[in-house]
């Protein structure tokens, strides 16, 4: 326990941090100043005696990590870092300028940001993720605490964090509840009934420790304990209360997201300046134990090339499966999640081989995605995630965080479109490819066969940024060899002649539809162009272009996707400032049923004979 000198200077950087957070605000006329003082004596114990880090090296990667899920708290997060002199105390005031990066909520343009936070209840699910990596991946003393405000636990993804961590026994894993009461427009649901908080914490199998959030002695000692906890992670419920410190504000309703009015802040600053009883005292970290091996950045291919034979029939799902066991056998920075659908997504290869780097999420895709993110911050991991894509639609909010985030987690979703058949609907991803095409940072594999999924897989692997790969359920026909490259942004023309009538672009099975429909024509005397564009986020728009214009501009997509924002429109945005182009879409257009696979291609006019009746209607006309 710390002795009185250090109480006191804990209590004085309390104070400072408040002072500097309203300074901010005030500065920016906008921001939380009430959100950050409940949380300023918590925040002074963290920084200045229970976390170990390098005050100069906020990234490294022995440090003890942070993850401010209350994102909106962030000007005490800088405060913070100014307090241990990495940031200037003066920048402080450039808050939520356009030319700062100290951002309305933080972000990992700043060094010592891991993980973007501001939508609620998904800093605990990043948390696990970097505890379970400082555990069981880097086998490290780092820990990890999580900062959450009791708002945001009224999200679900906080218990399924709370289940997972419990579930693995993550005991350098605390998260501290800062329940201060009030939300942004109302109180919290259970205001401060402290004992309800413990109770769930303790249901969900975490130690839980209720305190004074205003105690510095308390809070020495409840994180104390909590590092000597050897089986299961640690909740610290601190009570506090919300504008703490500021008379006429503290713990009152409508200050959420405000500033200090200007005739209040001279007052308050004052009241809290007398506060400070020794301003000369400073208090710095301890630093880390230097136990984490630095990253391997080498390169990750494949262990051996694709071994699949002209005339083989696989599924793009099961080729997920084999590449990535591949290539945890290349590095062992490769580590795969999965959402209780391993047999099905074929990940379940690389569980057989690689179990210390398998983590089972169960069906629990927000925090799935969550802990993902977690996992691949600071480089530490290669991360690898699947679920049938219809799945990742629950987890968007996740994945839009994560491109925030500047993550490189690489998603995989199986039984993509109504070609998985008889399960009918609620199975069918048909927005994924549309979902993923809006993500910044992303990239969209769609291969469409076992080779160019094995090396989607590769190339992924190795890209900066999110990827998606989308996989299917049927068994397709193998179309390349091993040997043949491929390339983000590259289209194969798969069919051509020199007599052409019209291109034809497919993804998947509606590729081996459009080669279907090809052989169809050939017999009618019909030649027609088929692409592969691999890729759909970026586009290969010089190929199709080429394309088009030998095959008299016309176009024709097939996709087993919704029309909106898939592979259709990808290529009308492409083609969009070129004159003489005509893009006829065939895609789904209605909610489907249950049915067999090639019942469905057919019902939805997405299969061989409905691409060939396309392209005879464009010859007529």
């Amino acid at each position: 326990m710390p002795d009185q000198k250090t109480v006191q200077a804990l209590k004085d950087v309390a104070n400072k941090l408040r002072i500097n957070s309203i300074k901010a605000t005030c500065a920016s006329n906008s921001g939380h100043p009430t959100s950050c003082c409940s949380a300023a004596e918590i925040m002074s114990v963290l920084f200045f005696h229970t976390m170990r880090y390098k005050a100069d090296d906020p990234g490294h990667r022995s440090n003890d990590r942070f993850v401010l899920s209350k994102g909106h708290a962030a000007p005490i997060l800088y405060a913070a870092w100014a307090e241990a002199g990495f940031v200037k105390e003066s920048d402080l005031l450039n808050l939520r300028k356009i030319d700062s990066d100290l951002e309305g909520h933080p972000t990992p343009k700043l060094p010592y940001v891991d993980v973007a936070t501001g939508s609620l209840g998904q800093g605990l699910s990043a948390a696990c993720g970097m505890a379970y990596t400082g555990k069981s991946f880097d086998r490290a003393s780092y820990r990890v605490y999580c900062l959450m405000g009791d708002g945001e636990c009224s999200e679900g993804s906080v218990w399924e964090a709370m289940a997972f961590a419990a579930h693995y026994n993550l005991n350098n894993l605390v998260a501290i509840m800062d329940v201060n009461r009030l939300g942004q427009s109302d109180p919290a649901p259970l205001q401060h009934d402290m004992e309800v908080y413990r109770k769930r914490c303790e249901a969900f199998g975490w130690k839980a420790i209720v305190v004074d959030g205003h105690d510095v002695e308390a809070l020495c000692q409840a994180f104390s304990e909590a590092q000597k906890t050897p089986d299961r992670p640690t909740c610290i419920v601190a009570k506090t209360y919300k504008g703490k410190g500021l008379k006429g504000i503290e713990d009152e309703l409508n200050w959420h997201g405000k500033p200090i009015p200007k005739d209040m802040v001279d007052g308050l600053l004052n009241d809290l300046q007398g506060q400070i009883k020794n301003p000369a005292k400073t208090l710095f970290p301890q630093p880390p134990n230097d136990d984490v091996a630095p990253v391997d950045p080498s390169l990750i291919t494949l262990s051996e090339p694709p071994t699949y034979k002209n005339g083989d029939k696989v599924a793009t799902r099961r080729a997920y499966g084999s590449a990535l066991a591949k290539l945890g056998s290349s590095s062992n920075r490769v580590v795969a999640l999965d959402g209780d659908t391993k047999n099905s997504t074929f990940s379940i290869n690389f569980m057989k081989m690689f179990a210390d780097r398998f983590i089972e999420c169960f069906i629990a895709e927000q925090n799935m995605v969550g802990v993902a993110i977690g996992c691949a911050a600071r480089d530490r991991a290669v991360v690898f995630v699947s679920t049938f894509a219809a799945f990742l639609s629950r987890a968007y909010d996740q994945i839009r965080m994560g491109a925030i985030s500047q993550s490189n987690v690489n998603f995989v979703g199986s039984h993509c479109g109504i070609s998985i058949g008889e399960d009918g609907p609620s199975q069918m991803a048909l927005e994924d490819l549309a979902m993923f095409r809006a993500i910044p940072t992303c990239t969209v594999f769609y291969p469409s066969d076992a080779v160019s999924t094995e090396r989607a897989v590769e190339i992924a692997a190795n890209t900066k940024g999110m990827c998606f790969i989308r996989t299917s359920r049927p068994d397709t026909a193998i179309l390349y060899t091993a040997k043949e490259p491929f390339e983000i942004g590259v289209a194969k023309v798969v069919r051509q002649s020199d007599s052409d009538v019209v291109t034809v672009i497919g993804a998947g099975v509606t590729l081996h539809e459009a080669l279907a429909a090809a052989d169809m024509l050939k017999s009618e005397g019909k030649n027609i162009r088929v692409i592969d564009p691999f890729t759909i986020k970026p586009l290969d728009a010089k190929t199709i272009l080429t394309s088009a214009k030998a095959t008299g501009g016309r176009i024709i997509t097939v996709e087993d996707h919704y029309k909106e924002g898939g592979l259709g429109e990808a290529v009308l945005s492409a083609v969009a400032h070129e004159p003489g182009i005509v893009v006829t879409r065939l895609a789904v257009t209605s909610v489907p049923r249950s049915g067999k696979p090639q019942e469905l291609l057919d019902l939805h006019g997405i299969s061989a004979k409905h691409i060939a009746n396309a392209v005879r209607q464009e010859f007529a006309n």
